[in-house]
């Protein structure tokens, strides 16, 4: 007789999914009807919850999965000439993780140089699917701790909490592994920021493959192969995940965006117009506090570029 055990799906390569149970780790497939589904996301994914039969050989059968309490999602890649396929006038979404508890937006201080644009664009999509969000600035010994508080200090001004990190003096670092224990966290950021020497640093077990920043492009190669959660040895657990870096605007509409900038949110009920852009209104709150310094130009900017994106 089959027996039957409730886990985590930490690992999902090529339609086999490593789901971890208190009676161990098995390998799955998902059962057929369940496979025959036609869904406008994942069917399953990292971070989600299942209930699973093990076989006689020891394997596994993925029979449930349990309602998602919250997803990172992308769309899905396609050679359509629209390059955004449908199901039933909906966008294909493409989870790389479910479940999130927090997540944790890595950004060098130099090398290579912060994208701010991206980190906006990540803090947006963060507060549009309720999950909490902490900036990690790594490679402060490149600048110094002075520098990097002064690079990252308008993340920290608006209420995001930062964690300054380095995994050459492991300065920070116990730090960052004091918000992981319990919790299903995702590292994202751009490539070569040092994610995987962090996760190596978290967990020294490991072995990550890093690879060098280019020297023809000052930027990063991503070196995640297949979706993973890594234990941090603290009953938490910590995503790798290739693709986080294109994560999208998935079902945010453009005028609701002003809602996930947390310094602009405030301001929009003093705004005259209830359908006001921010952009050219008379009597705008937020053109007003950006005139008055209280809102900066860069994230104005972000806010701008993001709008202009989603209306297109």
């Amino acid at each position: 007789m089959n027996k039957n055990y409730s886990g985590l799906i930490i690992k999902a390569q090529s339609g086999f999914f490593t789901v971890h149970c208190e009676a161990g780790r098995f390998e799955c497939r998902i059962r057929g009807q369940l496979n025959h589904k036609r869904l406008d996301t994942d069917l399953a994914t990292i971070g989600d919850k299942v209930i699973i039969d093990v076989l006689e050989d020891g394997t596994g059968m993925i029979k449930e999965v349990c309602e998602r309490d919250s997803v990172l999602a992308r769309r899905l890649p396609s050679s359509s000439s629209e390059n955004k396929p449908r199901y039933k006038d909906h966008e294909i979404q493409q989870v790389l993780i479910a479940n999130v508890d927090q997540a944790i937006f890595v950004f060098s201080c130099q090398d290579p140089t912060p994208n701010f644009r991206m980190l906006d664009r990540f803090l947006v999509i963060a507060a549009a699917n309720d999950i909490p969000a902490i900036i990690c600035a790594n490679k402060i010994d490149l600048v110094g701790n002075e520098n990097a508080v002064s690079i990252f200090g308008l993340y920290h001004d608006i209420g995001y909490q930062i964690v300054y990190t380095s995994t050459f003096n492991e300065q920070g670092m116990q730090d960052l592994k004091n918000l992981l224990p319990g919790k299903v966290s995702v590292l994202a950021g751009p490539s070569g920021v040092g994610k995987s020497s962090l996760l190596n640093t978290i967990n020294p077990n490991l072995g990550l493959r890093v690879n060098a920043i280019s020297q023809s492009s000052s930027k990063g190669r991503h070196t995640t192969v297949y979706p993973q959660l890594i234990p941090t040895n603290d009953q938490g657990w910590v995503a790798d995940t290739p693709g986080l870096r294109a994560l999208d605007f998935f079902d945010i509409e453009p005028e609701e965006l002003d809602a996930y900038f947390v310094e602009i949110a405030p301001l929009v009920a003093e705004c005259t117009f209830s359908n006001c852009t921010h952009t050219h209104e008379p009597n705008c709150a937020v053109v007003s506090a950006l005139i008055k310094g209280e809102v900066s130009k860069s994230r104005y900017n972000s806010f701008l570029q993001m709008r202009k994106q989603n209306v297109q």
